[in-house]
């Protein structure tokens, strides 16, 4: 890995990092990378357990650049790659600049993102400067339903845009869900596995009725993982790979 410290001359917009993870295990499967969090966010998802990404950002404290490149000089050797999360990363349009700084530190980089702006997601791939993308597919492409698990109006032909980008294949990628009673059957599970027929990978992750967005959701009991290994089995006529997770 190249020296980390010339990671910032490469940054010209930075978005503010609201929280940071030093080294995980989970978040990109079989690598140990640094997380960083984004604030902000479009969609106001009600199960959602980042909260105060979402709603209060700006009541967050900042971490300094100098301290992710710290942490990544002092891991050097160890670390396969960063991921940038959120909140949603494509809301910052200093996003290629800031993901282009950590490539020439000598990082690859996996972003998360609700696939909101296919724009952005095109030109980080088309720019080669992402090697993995996980798109949170939240529900089957139908407005009603869309808005239902995003908590706002979506532009789901936005959505749907940045699905057939991604199944392409020009960039790694997976479809994930999380799985919430009340929003989400296996019809629609069925439904969604459909809308990305052949694709190589969709993880359906079990909700977390935990610090929920809406607080009334923190009272609803998860599905039950029998449950969800149905839903799986019922998804896998569709797809490649298909997988259950319990969230960390």
């Amino acid at each position: 890995m190249s020296n980390p410290s010339a990671c910032a001359k490469n940054i010209n917009k930075t978005p503010d990092i609201k929280a940071f993870i030093q080294t995980s295990f989970l978040d990109w499967r079989g690598r140990i990378c640094p997380v960083i969090f984004l604030g902000n966010c479009n969609f106001r998802c009600p199960y959602c357990h980042n909260k105060d990404l979402v709603l209060y950002p700006d009541m967050l404290s900042t971490t300094p650049l100098s301290d992710v490149l710290d942490c990544i000089s002092s891991h050097e050797g160890w670390l396969d790659g960063i991921v940038i999360s959120g909140g949603e990363p494509c809301l910052n349009p200093g996003l290629p600049d800031f993901i282009k700084g950590f490539r020439k530190a000598g990082l690859q980089t996996k972003i998360d993102t609700n696939g909101s702006n296919p724009k952005l997601l095109a030109r980080l791939i088309h720019e080669g400067i992402v090697d993995y993308v996980a798109m949170d597919f939240k529900a089957p492409l139908n407005e009603f339903i869309y808005r239902r698990c995003t908590g706002v109006w979506t532009d789901i032909g936005a959505i749907g845009q940045s699905l057939d980008l991604l199944l392409k294949g020009a960039v790694d990628y997976e479809f994930r869900v999380t799985v919430c009673p009340g929003l989400l059957d296996v019809e629609d599970i069925v439904s969604m596995a459909k809308r990305i027929k052949d694709a190589k990978r969709f993880v359906l992750q079990n909700f977390v009725a935990q610090n929920t967005l809406d607080p009334s959701y923190s009272k609803i009991a998860p599905y039950p993982m029998e449950k969800l290994e149905e839903m799986k089995n019922a998804a896998s006529v569709y797809v490649k790979d298909c997988m259950v997770i319990s969230p960390h």
